[in-house]
């Protein structure tokens, strides 16, 4: 009996858990049946509707839409086309005609959305009223359709049929008849219905003669509030028709904003050109290290691309960085280009750090492979002998000012972008209260906000340990960059290149490899030498030839100086004042003053700026300013040797040694470059007095040599200009300065 009831008790035991499992299997199969699949983004194209609509923007638009219809359909994907309409006038037929095939069954299954960054009014409006959906800028207005002045009758009533369709079900036709009649009054009513038992509260907005119909009804009106009063304009205010529920579905600040409203990729913001129009794409290399010779070479590339009329402009980034300065400098040219209508793109096959992030940056759109890196835009200061250390606070500042307005214009995450020069910063990605957008930003950013957004999750790349950075994958998800691609190829497809059209990349010209070979330190020491060397002997020889081929010296320096960046207007008005004084201190003034080491100190300024580019770090700088400084002066330190050495063998050389002629009484076999001299320790007061006459041996221009008893002597005229062998007199000896007259 026992036996009995313990098996019995088993098989109940044995029956409950099978019962269990069955239980839950069935659960959890029905759980996974039921399960929802994992949905597809939707795919979307923006397109900008210009003034006037005529048959060329109709058909851009609707061969655009029919064709994103077919990919979605195709795909098993939602599409939404996004209409940005601009201010403008067009006319009625032309918009009549495309908001008739906006709402159409050829686009059912698309989201239209119009965007109004900017206050519209007019005929325009039309294209808005014909959209599913409407998102304005906060502080844009959209209405007036008649611009103060009455529709003709049949305008108006295409417009009510249009409204009257509820295509869009914030808008009816009392909103339309307010923007049509200013004289119309609005009001905004919650009328509470019950129908099959339940109570509803809805909201209408309804015309005086609306409201009337209401009151002889029998619902309910709970509430009555004026949202237009009689002789007022009637435009909305995007905030205000936001915040009353009307007419608009979202509010936002830009395009990136509507994108994200709508999940839509940031590729979604290119657009397409017409079919007619020849796209001109160029290819820029950046890679290297990143100098001043480097940004002058890509700022003139950027400029033939912009001459040559480009569409867009690729910048194939692969640098490990450079100086600070010229990477801002080229990352806010590049910025630039967007007011020009110019697209620009930087593709990443490998790595963009330190300063190639910042220029990446400067882009409309960053696509990248997928292992290829970005960031770490750090300022770093290197001294000799020893590790690089991170540039101070005074010097991170300015770069992270840098940073937020490439990020504001382009539309990508601040707080990211910071992070990639300041380890410390924390980023946090965040959800907006209102729409559910995701963005990520920073703690301070998040506080300023007033809980419009709501704070989420740290990202692992900001645990303050590295300066932020990512590979192509990752940087898309933080909405840096876009879908990275495999290759070179995949790229040209993206950005819409036919895959018969080769991008080459803008090739030097001859002008740039002879900058940047004037530019080689040795040539730099080279012009510099010959400048110096060619005016020196030309002061001896005088036949005019060397002299030019000295001018020519400097002013290939300077010029290549000019071309590669590093030298300006500055440094060319500094030397020809030097020169201006030196020419003073020889020609004018006898003697060695302070004309003369002014001019020479003004010419080794301009020597040394020429080749000195400036940067934040005062280390650097003081680095770079020592090494030109030792450049010039050890060019010198060869001139000097070089006179030397021209001094005692030219002479001795055959052919030179008749060209060089000596003083009188001096032995012709010893060779001589100078006449000689023989002034005593305190001046020509021993050697001339007033009265003594002589011959001048050259023209005193005033300056110039006379012989007293056969002593040759520097000498300087009294006032006019004096010819070779006149006589003369001297007048006045006042240490090594003596004045004479003509006889």
């Amino acid at each position: 009996m026992r036996a009995m009831k313990s098996v019995s008790q088993r098989f109940f035991i044995w029956s409950c858990f099978v019962a269990v499992f069955l239980t839950c299997s069935s659960d959890h199969l029905f759980a996974v049946d039921e399960a929802p699949q994992k949905k597809h983004p939707p795919i979307g194209q923006f397109l900008t509707v210009t003034s006037p609509v005529d048959d060329s923007v109709f058909n851009r638009i609707s061969t655009t839409a029919l064709k994103l219809q077919q990919q979605a359909s195709q795909e098993d994907r939602p599409a939404v086309l996004v209409l940005q309409i601009e201010p403008g006038t067009s006319q009625f037929h032309h918009l009549q005609g495309l908001a008739k095939f906006l709402t159409s069954s050829q686009l059912s299954n698309i989201t239209t959305v119009a965007w109004i960054p900017a206050t519209v009014t007019g005929p325009n409006v039309l294209i808005a009223l014909a959209c599913k959906q409407i998102v304005m800028h906060p502080d844009a207005r959209l209405g007036d359709i008649g611009r103060g002045k009455p529709l003709e009758i049949d305008e108006q009533q295409a417009i009510l049929a249009l409204a009257q369709k509820r295509h869009n079900n914030k808008i009816n036709s009392a909103i339309v008849r307010g923007m049509m009649d200013q004289q119309e009054q609005l009001w905004r009513v919650r009328v509470r219905s019950v129908e099959d038992g339940t109570d509803e509260l809805e909201s209408r907005v309804v015309t005086k003669d609306e409201l009337e119909t209401l009151r002889k009804t029998n619902v309910t009106i709970e509430n009555v509030e004026i949202v237009k009063e009689a002789g007022v304009i009637g435009s909305f205010q995007g905030s205000s028709a936001r915040s009353l529920d009307i007419l608009v579905s979202q509010t936002a600040e830009n395009r990136l904003s509507v994108a994200a409203l709508y999940g839509l990729q940031r590729e979604s913001l290119r657009e397409i050109a017409i079919e007619k129009e020849t796209r001109k794409v160029r290819l820029i290399k950046v890679d290297g290290i990143i100098d001043r010779l480097q940004e002058s070479f890509l700022v003139r590339q950027i400029e033939r691309a912009v001459a040559d009329d480009a569409q867009a402009i690729v910048f194939e980034i692969d640098s490990p960085g450079g100086l600070l300065v010229a990477s801002i400098t080229l990352a806010n040219a590049i910025a630039d280009l967007e007011a020009k209508k110019i697209r620009t793109v930087a593709y990443v096959p490998r790595e963009a750090i330190s300063g190639a992030a910042i220029i990446s940056l400067g882009c409309d759109e960053i696509i990248m492979h997928p292992d290829a890196k970005i960031g770490d835009a750090g300022p770093i200061e290197m001294r000799p002998g020893q590790p690089f250390e991170r540039a101070p606070e005074k010097i991170l500042s300015p770069l992270k000012v840098a940073l937020r307005e490439l990020a504001e214009k382009k539309h990508r995450p601040v707080a990211i972008c910071e992070a990639m020069a300041d380890r410390s910063l924390k980023v946090f990605q965040v959800t907006h209260r209102d729409n559910g957008r995701v963005w990520y930003m920073s703690e301070l950013d998040i506080h300023a906000s007033n809980g419009e957004w709501i704070k989420g999750p740290q990202l692992r790349e900001t645990n303050g340990e590295l300066l932020f950075t990512s590979n192509g994958i990752r940087a898309n998800e933080l909405k840096i960059s876009e879908s990275p691609v495999s290759d070179f190829e995949e790229l040209k497809s993206r950005i819409g290149v036919p895959p018969g059209m080769k991008l080459v990349p803008i090739e030097k010209t001859w002008v740039d490899r002879l900058v940047f070979s004037l530019n080689h330190p040795a040539m730099v020491m080279l012009m510099i030498v010959l400048g110096v060397a060619l005016i020196y002997v030309e002061l001896h020889f005088m036949t005019g030839i060397l002299g030019i081929l000295s001018v020519l010296c400097f002013a290939l320096f300077f010029w290549s100086s000019f071309m590669g960046g590093t030298a300006g207007w500055l440094e060319v008005v500094l030397f020809v004042l030097g020169i201006g004084c030196l020419g003073l201190e020889i020609f004018v003034i006898p003697g060695f003053g302070v004309f003369g080491v002014s001019g020479i100190l003004l010419v080794l300024a301009s020597l040394v700026m020429a080749g000195h580019s400036w940067s934040y770090d005062f280390t650097t700088n003081l680095e770079e300013l020592t090494w030109q400084t030792g450049q010039v002066v050890l060019s010198l330190g060869i001139v000097v040797a070089f006179g030397v050495t021209f001094a005692r063998f030219l002479p001795s050389l055959p052919g030179f040694d008749s060209m060089v002629l000596g003083p009188p009484g001096v032995n012709p076999d010893e060779p001589r470059l100078r006449l000689e001299i023989s002034p005593s320790a305190t001046g020509f007061s021993d050697v001339v007095s007033i009265g003594d006459s002589g011959t001048s041996i050259t023209m005193l221009r005033p300056s110039g040599k006379a012989r007293f008893d056969n002593r040759t002597l520097d000498v300087i005229s009294e006032g006019p200009f004096i010819a070779a062998d006149a006589n003369l007199e001297v007048i006045a000896v006042s240490g090594n300065r003596i004045v004479v007259r003509e006889v």
